[in-house]
Order: structure tokens, then C-alpha cells, then sequence
């Protein structure tokens, strides 16, 4: 069937585990029992052996999908000579009656009948552990049993299906006003008749409880719709049972067509949920951001250089990398890599990071107990204690450790931070020590970091390469904006790192990040343009920045890590993370300086 585009596909789940479905009715990734457990389902990374689930016509038809509205439910609606058929595709998530969320193991997905006669046909190809093992299959009264070596899956349906040596085939007609059920369960042995199993019912919980979280986000404007959807996609990727945020829910989608640059994803990053609690307290979502600042303080419990920067979704490490030789990897992009070996390395700027959300929860009225304030202290002792040494950086380069200058900067704002912080809340004890540390740190990033030559503030101290994290200084507040140090290294960064007005990160072939091949343009450094050129008063020129950039997500809003600046294809895991942050705190700065306008 061939690799689809990355962005031709749907993301549904249940805070718990997610799938990708693409515009041709094809669950083609999925991971049971969580996000981060072998896949069930990998067309996505080899079109012949990873598996998969397809639900379309038979015949010729034109797709059109979409979410229902405000909510993580997908539809996909498919055209035919004869009629129209719609399928809906969800996880089962809402709340209990205990006001927890659904621990659901399923999968649903019902067939409905629009207007005329279709025929459809369903592919129910399984392949359990990546497609390391044999998967086996048998027919049930009730539809499919698939059995791994140490694990099954049960597959309820309502017509018979056809069962061969590594798949089953299904077929009905649907006309208008009928419909069947599907419901794949994990961990079942057997089908269940779909009737019994609720399939309206969870659909109605479930539409309610998204359309729930929709409505308490505070984001009037002109972008509300995509603040919404990229909420609802950082929801989708949020474990409940700990709290965790995952990166993306996919790995080894390649930053480069046929290149090496492919990583695991599926594991929460300290950055990335200190990053995503401050875009729930912007959006107003405060409940949501005092459950992700509880996992940061119990993540942080290893004090100071013990505490990891990314953790498995039960606070424990990643598995170590692995590379799965018997996958082809997206349009032959290889190694297909599952487990990530970055938790081994030092990045000092997670320290900032954590200290600027607990000073933004902090001033919108959250509550920082002694033992948050613990973890919150010896991250500041650790900035303090450590930023003169060498870290692999943001950007988590293999090439061996650098004295970075965004690391620094991140050191200097944990300490600056925490002093905030410490002062309101009569905390005295370390400030002299943080004050002076902070001072020094300054001086260092003045005197090493900036490049009269280049004009510019640099990568790492023994460079002259530019590095876009740079431009998180004004935003940090570590330089005013009006600088003129900050002003030339915004303009620099522009005429380096862009490709037809979109940033890389930096140039691979002038950083030694210890990865062979080049990558796509990163979309986050992009939006972080986009609020550097806000704060300047270029408020047009933001603005048409942070427009421009919303349209490198796909029809449904959802956006990749990176782009190719020449195609606009995207690249890279999918969703991102980090790129739909970006889209929230970009889009609600641009909409308060639109209003105070």
C-alpha cells in the first residue's frame, strides 16, 4: 500500500495509550497497553510487516476527515459513486463515577451508513511486539481472537470474517441510516458481541468528557480553535495513571527522509512537562497544571544531578535504545530505534525550566509545599553547583559535551527564579549564595557567549556556530529585548538558521552533534521568532509569522516536529509535543497584543 504522508493521519487515544489513523481508514500505530508498550499495529514503519487495522470502501472513494468538534473523537467520511459511509474512531476516556478518569483498554470504531450503498472491507492484521514474533489468529462467534506470545487481543464484530495466515478479511454493505461496531480490546481472550459491549454510550461519555475540557480553556481570539485542538492533543498525550506527558506518541519518524536522525519519543522529558503545565496555566486549566507540577516534584526526588532529565511513564527510566533490524522504517529510513539512552545524559538547562513553571504557578496563586519546595531548592543548588561544567544541551547532541550557552542561560534563570521565589516566601537561607551565583553566571554568558565577530551570541563558548535556543534569552528575561546584543542575534539567527523563512535549530554541518545527515526545519524555534518579533513591536510582521506557521499543520491541526522548509512535508514524531506548546503560548501573547492594541 505504500507510505502515507506523516501528515495524512488522525491521533484518537485515552490518556493511557494512542493510535494514528490514517485518512484511509488504517490504524497503522498503536501501542497496547500503553504508550510506551510494543506496537500492535506499525504499517507506519513497514508497510509489509508491521500490521494493521483498515476499515474503508471497496470501491474508488474520496476521504474527508475531521474531529468532532472540540473533541478527541475522529470521523472519517468516505464518498463513493453509490453513497457515503462515515467511520468514527475512539478510545473510551471519560470520567467514573469516582471522577477518575477510564482505565479502557479498547478500541472503537463504528461504520454508519450516510446516504446511498456502500461497500466496505475490513483488514484486521495484527503483528504483537513490533512484528517480532509470530501473531496468531482465530475466528469467534463474535469476530477475531489474536494471540502473541504473552499477550492477546480480542476483536468483536458483527460480520464473519475470513481468516488467513497472517490476517483477516471482513465485508459489508452499508446503506443509509445502518451501521456495524468494531471494538478491539487488549488483553482479552475473547470477542464480546458488540451490543453488549456500550459502543453509544462510551461515544456520548466520551464526546462529553472532551467537550468538558474544551470549554475550560480561556483563549478568546481569532486562533481559539487551534489553542483548543493543540490542548486537546497534549491531553491526548498525557498518561493519566502518573501524570506524565510524552514527547510524541511515535518513534523513528525521521527528521530526514532516509536518514538516521530517528528517535523514541514516547517517554516524558522534565522540560517538556514544565513546559506544558505553564500552557495549562495560561489556558486556565489550573487543576491540570497542579497535577503536572505534583509529577515534577515526585520525578525531581533524586536530588541534583541524580534526577533524570526523561523518564519512563512510572517515573523509572527509558528502556535503553535498541535498534529493530527487521522493520524498514518510514519510506526506508532506518534504524527503527525503541528506547531512548538521552535519560543517561546531563542537560543542565532542565533546572531552568522547572524554576520559570514554579514561578509562573507560583504567581497565579499555586501552592508550593515544603516538600515541593525541597525538590524546587536543590534544583537551584544544583544550577548553582554545576553550570560551569560541560552538558549535552537542549538538543541532547551525541558529539560529545559542550560548555552551551542556552544551558548556561537556563542555569541562570533557575537560580533567578528560585531567589524570586525564596523572597516571597521568606525563604532567606540560600539567597546571598544564589545572588552571587546568578552574577557570575551572567558575566560568564557576556564575556564567553557573545561573538563580537559574528555579532551574535554563539552556540557553546568554543564556537562560532549560532544556535537558535539563543533566542531564549529575551524571553527569559535574561537580556531585555531592546539590547543591542539581542536584537543582532535575533537578526543573525534569521539570516543563518532560516530556509525559506523557517529556523533549523542549527547548521549539522557546523555543530559536532555526533549524527550523520542533516534535518528539517524545527518548528518550535520558528514560533519562538514569532514572540521575539512580538516583543520588538513588530507585531504584523509576528503575526504573519505565527500564521504562516499554523499552516504546516495538517487538516486536523496536529503538528510534526519539523517540516522540510523546501516541501512543507512534515518530518520528524508525530505530534509533537513541544510544537503544539508553542502554538498555545505564541498564540495567546499574540492575542493579548492584538487586544492591547
Amino acid at each position: 500500500m505504500g507510505h502515507k504522508p506523516i501528515s495524512d493521519y488522525g491521533l484518537i487515544g485515552n490518556m493511557i495509550s494512542s493510535a494514528l489513523v490514517g485518512t484511509d481508514g488504517s490504524i497503522d500505530w498503536c501501542c497496547l497497553p500503553r504508550f510506551d508498550s510494543p506496537s500492535v499495529f506499525a504499517a507506519l514503519l513497514d508497510d509489509e510487516r508491521g500490521g494493521r487495522f483498515q476499515i474503508r470502501p471497496s470501491v474508488p472513494y474520496e476521504a474527508v476527515q475531521s474531529y468532532l468538534p472540540d473533541t478527541n473523537v475522529l470521523q472519517t467520511e468516505f464518498r463513493t459513486a453509490g453513497g457515503r459511509a462515515t467511520v468514527t474512531d475512539f478510545m473510551p476516556c471519560y470520567q467514573t463515577i469516582r471522577y477518575r478518569v477510564s482505565r479502557l483498554n479498547e478500541l472503537h470504531r463504528l461504520v454508519d451508513g450516510r446516504e446511498g450503498r456502500v461497500p466496505m472491507e475490513v483488514i484486521f492484521e495484527p503483528r504483537m511486539d513490533y512484528g517480532r514474533g509470530r501473531t496468531s489468529l482465530r475466528a469467534s462467534k463474535h469476530g477475531v481472537m489474536a494471540t502473541g506470545k504473552a499477550e492477546g487481543l480480542a476483536l468483536s464484530a458483527e460480520i464473519p470474517f475470513a481468516i488467513g495466515e497472517d490476517r483477516a478479511v471482513g465485508s459489508l454493505i452499508v446503506e443509509g441510516g445502518q451501521g456495524a461496531g468494531f471494538v478491539l480490546r487488549y488483553g482479552r481472550a475473547r470477542p464480546r458481541s458488540p451490543g453488549s459491549l456500550d459502543l453509544a454510550g462510551k461515544l456520548d461519555r466520551t464526546t462529553a468528557y472532551w467537550k468538558g475540557q474544551a470549554d475550560g480553556c480561556f483563549c478568546p481570539g481569532p486562533w481559539r480553535d487551534h489553542l483548543v485542538r493543540s490542548y486537546l492533543t497534549l491531553h491526548l498525550l498525557t498518561y493519566s495513571p502518573t501524570g506524565a506527558i510524552i514527547a510524541a506518541p511515535t518513534t523513528s519518524l525521521p527528521e530526514e527522509i532516509g536518514g538516521v536522525r530517528n528517535w523514541d519519543y514516547r517517554y516524558t522529558w522534565l522540560r517538556d512537562a514544565s513546559l506544558t503545565m505553564n500552557a495549562f496555566l495560561m489556558l486556565g486549566h489550573e487543576e491540570q497544571a497542579t497535577g503536572i507540577a505534583n509529577w515534577i516534584a515526585r520525578a525531581g526526588r533524586g536530588v541534583g544531578m541524580k534526577t533524570n532529565i526523561v523518564f519512563d511513564l512510572d517515573f523509572g527510566e527509558p528502556p535503553a535504545e535498541e535498534e529493530l533490524d527487521h522493520l524498514g522504517g518510514y519510506r526506508d529510513s532506518r534504524p527503527v530505534r525503541v528506547g531512548n539512552d538521552a535519560y543517561r545524559q546531563v542537560q543542565l538547562d532542565v533546572y531552568g525550566e522547572v524554576l520559570e513553571v514554579a514561578h509562573s504557578y507560583f504567581n497565579t496563586g499555586g501552592r508550593i509545599t515544603r516538600r515541593t519546595w525541597d525538590v524546587l531548592k536543590s534544583f537551584v543548588n544544583t544550577a548553582a553547583d554545576e553550570w560551569q561544567k560541560p552538558d549535552s544541551g537542549i538538543w541532547e547532541v551525541r558529539g560529545g559535551v559542550h560548555h552551551f550557552v542556552h544551558s548556561k542561560l537556563m542555569c541562570w534563570s533557575a537560580l533567578d527564579r528560585g531567589i524570586k521565589i525564596a523572597e516571597r516566601m521568606g525563604r532567606k537561607r540560600n539567597l546571598e549564595h544564589w545572588r552571587k551565583t546568578a552574577h557570575e553566571i551572567r558575566e560568564d554568558i557576556l564575556a564567553r557567549g557573545w561573538n563580537p565577530q559574528r555579532r551574535a551570541f554563539t552556540q557553546h563558548y568554543d564556537t562560532t556556530a549560532l544556535d537558535a535556543s539563543n533566542l531564549l534569552m529575551a524571553l527569559f528575561d535574561f537580556l531585555p529585548i531592546s539590547d543591542p546584543r539581542v536584537v543582532s542575534t535575533i537578526e543573525q539567527t534569521m539570516a543563518e538558521l532560516s530556509t525559506n523563512g523557517l529556523l533549523h535549530r542549527y547548521r549539522a554541518s557546523e555543530t559536532s552533534d555526533g549524527i550523520a545527515g542533516s534535518e528539517g526545519a524545527f518548528l518550535w524555534c520558528s514560533f519562538w521568532l514569532a514572540r521575539n518579533l512580538l516583543r520588538l513591536g513588530m507585531l504584523e510582521e509576528a503575526e504573519s509569522l505565527y500564521q504562516r506557521l499554523l499552516g504546516y499543520g495538517n487538516h486536523l491541526g496536529l503538528f510534526p516536529e519539523m517540516v522540510d522548509p523546501t516541501t512543507g512535508e512534515a518530518m520528524g514524531n508525530f505530534p509533537q509535543a513541544l510544537t503544539h506548546l508553542a502554538v498555545i503560548i505564541a498564540g495567546l501573547e499574540l492575542t493579548q497584543a492584538m487586544k492591547d492594541r
